[in-house]
């Protein structure tokens, strides 16, 4: 898991899709954390993406790195503890400081579970990675 959570970082800017209907939805997210050994993004319970993965949890993120991508298939789930939300916020001030606090009632935390990450490239063999 450390070494996908260090490839979501290094991306700085990476694409989770939901799906709502029939219809996928992308959008690029940033904020990535470890807390309690499971991997958890981060998002406002106002937006769309909330409510998609509330109803289907399925989730994909794709990002890419100096030549490699990586593809991660998982499901959300929600995590209402304040202290997930507070190791979200203390490992991502730069980009959450301006936009979210810990109890301010919009601010919602996700973990990955039955998580596969296969990081390509393309020269060599692809690695899977499971947690």
């Amino acid at each position: 898991m450390k070494e996908v959570l260090d490839y979501l970082k290094a991306c700085g800017t990476f694409y989770l899709a939901t799906n709502e209907g029939d219809q996928p939805h992308v959008r690029p997210f940033g904020a990535v954390c470890e807390f309690e050994g499971k991997l958890y993004i981060t998002t406002n319970n106002q937006k769309k993406v909330y409510d998609q993965m509330k109803k289907n949890p399925k989730i994909e993120i794709s990002g890419m790195n100096k030549g490699t991508w990586i593809r991660l298939e998982a499901e959300a789930v929600h995590d209402g503890r304040r202290e997930a939300r507070e190791a979200m916020l203390e490992d991502n001030k730069a980009s959450l400081s301006n936009m979210y606090s810990v109890d301010d009632g919009i601010f919602e935390v996700l973990y990955l579970k039955n998580a596969t990450a296969t990081i390509c490239s393309f020269t060599g063999e692809p690695k899977v990675i499971k947690f």
